[in-house]
């Protein structure tokens, strides 16, 4: 073998210096001979603790037990797992936690003794953005099937409510209406089932106004002591000079109150909870780290407390519709699902970090809203529902039994009714009825949208009002089309008197 240099010693000296992969030299027993600065920093060891020691102290079970077999294999069959060809392990440092590593080793002789090189790369990063990738990816594909099955459901309500409330009128015994009472809250509770799950799938209608989080935390501190008792010390801790956000305050309210009492469940002999807001600026690293938060300014609101925690599989799953650690009959599983729709539906985004027996901290993330204005006002209280006086409606549903129940609804309210079971056949009546005073049409139909309808509805006929109305919609990610557009909107399930005011206000109003 050739003699090395003096300069050659120094250069490769330079190289494991300044590498920022950690580089550790083994013998064939496995004893270390050398490391480099990275593989100090990486494995929490100053270098006179690796020295001598047996490589596998710096890996957890089952790599411990199998590396001095492994080597010994290697050497006496020549078979490689990892020599010349590299793999993903994990590795454990100095306080117990382990890490994700990809570890590349080479060998080579010096004289008759073998020895081995491992250069060690710290995949932690990579491996937090890839699944903080599929759990997007997962909560987007359960956020699709979701809508789905809420639209599908609020079509099937909106028919429940309203035979419901045509049969209410023409029942007089006792019994019979207790029983058809009984049957109106539970089609109550279904639709506040689906309001839910549209939260969670992001496809809920927002009214989103600016707002200010810490008048939110500070008008539900004294309710929120109530509700959690008096074995929860609640604090809270408002940020300083906070941004405005731009959301739904109904939305904030319930995300602030289920967080809450997640929380409270969580410490079930007592405990603190915390309640913080704060500015604050994403930058590109903790962005990749959270899938689907954009570098930028935002809001965030933390709600932290010291109970029970989460392992990693519950954690993982906590954000589910319907996953629920609780006992039965304690929870729907549809809390945390909410905050997560509402967030993402903001613009924003919710993490949680927890640890079994440390606690939990759930983090809101809202964007900022840059343009400094005064919170909208509140919509005023609902009107009474009021009868028509034989206006012409032109009624656009493409589900046979919504449409007849419509019908029947806006006849017995004193409208006339022009049927149309889609928007091409919508068009055709409404250029052949010069009656028409109101084109009431569903949002999603086969053929075209409802809003490519209204389009077509002010284009040819600019005098006819418009309504619309939906379970769910994919245009729903936010408000500001129906608002740009000046097109009111019904949600399904609804009621008569709903009925009733929103094709009053729409004939009235909608220019």
């Amino acid at each position: 073998m050739p003699q090395t240099t003096e300069g050659q010693l120094s250069r490769l000296a330079s190289i494991l210096e300044t590498a920022v992969d950690a580089i550790i030299s083994i013998d064939a027993a496995g004893n270390i001979e050398t490391v480099n600065p990275a593989a100090e920093r990486l494995f929490g060891y100053a270098r006179a603790e690796f020295i001598g020691r047996n490589v596998r102290f710096l890996m957890p079970e089952p790599y411990t037990t199998e590396h001095d077999n492994y080597l010994r294999n290697y050497i006496s069959t020549g078979r490689r797992k990892i020599i010349g060809i590299g793999r993903q392990v994990i590795g454990r440092r100095s306080d117990g936690s382990t890490f994700p590593m990809h570890l590349s080793v080479s060998e080579f002789m010096v004289g008759e003794q073998r020895h081995f090189t491992g250069i060690i790369h710290d995949m932690t990063e990579q491996t937090n953005a890839e699944q903080a990738l599929r759990q997007a990816q997962k909560m987007e594909a359960l956020g699709q099937l979701t809508g789905g099955i809420a639209h599908d459901f609020n079509n099937l309500l909106t028919v429940i409510v309203g035979n419901l409330e045509m049969l209410e009128a023409k029942l007089q015994d006792p019994g019979q209406r207790s029983l058809l009472n009984e049957a109106q809250e539970a089609a109550d509770v279904g639709s506040r089932l689906t309001g839910r799950l549209l939260t969670f799938s992001r496809r809920s209608m927002l009214e989103p106004k600016l707002v200010n989080l810490n008048t939110f935390v500070s008008g539900l501190t004294d309710m929120l002591k109530r509700t959690l008792g008096e074995t929860i010390g609640l604090t809270t801790s408002p940020g300083g000079d906070l941004w405005l956000t731009r959301v739904d305050p109904s939305q904030v309210e319930s995300a602030i109150v289920n967080l809450a009492v997640n929380a409270r469940d969580a410490m079930p002999g007592g405990g603190r909870l915390l309640i913080e807001t704060s500015n604050i600026r994403i930058d590109e690293a903790f962005a990749d780290a959270e899938v689907g938060l954009a570098v930028g300014d935002y809001v965030r609101l933390s709600v932290s407390d010291d109970g029970v925690g989460m392992s990693p599989a519950v954690r993982e799953r906590a954000f589910e519709p319907f996953f629920t650690t609780k006992e039965k009959g304690r929870g729907t599983g549809l809390g945390l699902a909410m905050v997560y729709g509402f967030a993402r539906q903001s613009g924003g985004h919710v993490t949680i970090y927890s640890e079994e027996g440390m606690g939990t901290s759930v983090r809101l993330y809202l964007p900022r809203h840059q343009l400094a204005s005064s919170e909208e006002e509140g919509q005023g209280a609902a009107d009474a529902p009021a009868q028509g006086r034989g206006q012409t409606i032109l009624v656009v549903e493409d589900d046979p039994r919504v449409h007849r129940l419509t019908t029947t609804r806006l006849g017995e309210l004193g409208y006339q009714v022009l049927p149309a079971s889609n928007g091409n056949d919508a068009l055709e009546l409404l250029m052949a009825s010069p009656k028409v005073d109101l084109v009431f049409t569903d949002l999603v139909m086969p053929d075209m949208s409802g809003y490519e309808l209204a389009a077509r509805v002010r284009d040819l006929r600019p005098e006819v009002r418009l309504l619309l109305t939906s379970g769910y919609a994919e245009e729903f990610a936010s408000a500001d089309r129906l608002f740009t557009d000046q097109l009111p909107l019904l949600r399904k399930p609804y009621r008569l008197a709903d009925l009733a005011r929103a094709v009053r206000e729409a004939l009235e109003g909608n220019a």
